[in-house]
């Protein structure tokens, strides 16, 4: 298969190429590469996957120097014009969109990165798809949209009308969006609520690389809602591997889809959201001890209360991935984080 990725220099986005490229098919890479984080660690992971910095400028395609199936774009999604001849000139058959604004917090103050990115942006890919036949979207949703929902764990047949941070709004949207476009012009859709994913090249604004950066520099970490939180934290490699199986399996719609009971995940139209997470929700002290083993080092810790936007627990309910497409996640946090330390001190040499 051709298939757009987007958000390559992401986390998630540079992991989900290297193993599509390893695999054989051909990835075209985009990333807008913006200045959310240190964009030097963007360049790193694109460097790895043969992508040399140097050679990098809008607009402009390049070839990378170790796999001959793999290329990258800088490029906005708010850029239709440019985002419309990519799709022209490419011919994908698939496209899985990783880009997007991140972050709860910052969508407090910085709104209007949201709305360019995650839904100005969605849209030009909505229209893209909708003109070049593309055989399926695939896209970065969030746990986050679950919002003030106390139910748990979460399910995907839950409501997800409250949510509390325009970052989690933006992705409902999405999801919204999509639908919209399955229903029209049956194009295959379908969302993943990613639940806190970590490991090996993670985002430096994520609980697991701030404590670990400040536990190695001696300073102090901060825990919100004074330590109770619990979180599902999911490993990437099981990440990559459960949306790898949702590329390949585009939805076709429900034919039993009752209309006077819906359940928002599913549709006549061919349609799906799916969680994916780890389905075993760990409490954030216990993370936080888990870095201290692996590190040999005890953290100071500074309590703070809850943030604006934060929610205390999450929770994923996989059953419908585990059913439909044997989604089976297999890390451990304990050795999630060994893998994460292992390449953090490498990369930092610490």
């Amino acid at each position: 298969m051709k298939i757009l990725i987007t958000g390559t220099a992401g986390f998630i986005g540079f992991h989900l190429a290297n193993y599509l490229i390893k695999r054989g098919d051909t990835v075209v890479g985009l990333d807008s590469m913006n200045e959310y984080y240190d964009v030097s660690l963007k360049y790193s992971r694109l460097e790895t996957a043969g992508i040399k910095k140097e050679l990098i400028s809008y607009n402009k395609l390049v070839t990378s120097s170790k796999y001959s199936n793999y290329h990258f774009i800088q490029l906005q999604l708010e850029d239709k014009a440019n985002l419309e001849k990519l799709f022209s000139e490419q011919q994908f058959d698939k496209v899985c969109n990783l880009a997007a604004q991140a972050g709860v917090r910052y969508s407090l103050t910085n709104p209007d990165a949201y709305v360019n990115s995650n839904i100005v942006g969605f849209l030009n890919l909505l229209e893209c798809c909708r003109h070049h036949n593309i055989k399926h979207l695939a896209y970065a949703s969030s746990s986050s949209v679950y919002g003030l929902n106390g139910k748990s764990p979460f399910s995907t047949s839950d409501n997800v009308d409250h949510p509390i941070s325009l970052y989690a709004a933006s992705k409902k949207s999405n999801e919204l969006m999509a639908h919209t476009y399955s229903h029209l012009f049956k194009i295959p859709t379908t969302g993943l609520r990613f639940f806190t994913v970590y490991g090996p090249w993670g985002r430096p604004d994520m609980a697991l690389f701030l404590f670990t950066k400040a536990i190695l520099e001696n300073k102090p970490i901060q825990v919100f809602n004074n330590g109770d939180m619990v979180r599902d934290f999911t490993y990437v490699d099981d990440i990559v591997e459960g949306v790898v199986r949702v590329i390949d399996n585009p939805p076709a719609g429900k034919t039993q889809w009752d209309a006077a009971h819906p359940d928002p995940s599913t549709s006549t139209a061919p349609y799906k959201i799916y969680n994916i997470g780890n389905n075993n929700p760990v409490r954030l002290m216990e993370f936080i001890e888990a870095i201290e083993e692996h590190l040999g080092k005890k953290a100071e810790k500074e309590l703070l209360p809850m943030q604006p936007g934060d929610v205390a627990a999450t929770c994923a309910d996989v059953q419908d991935l585990v059913t439909d497409l044997h989604y089976q996640p297999q890390t451990k946090v304990p050795a999630g984080i060994k893998n994460f330390i292992e390449w953090y001190r490498d990369y930092y040499k610490k």
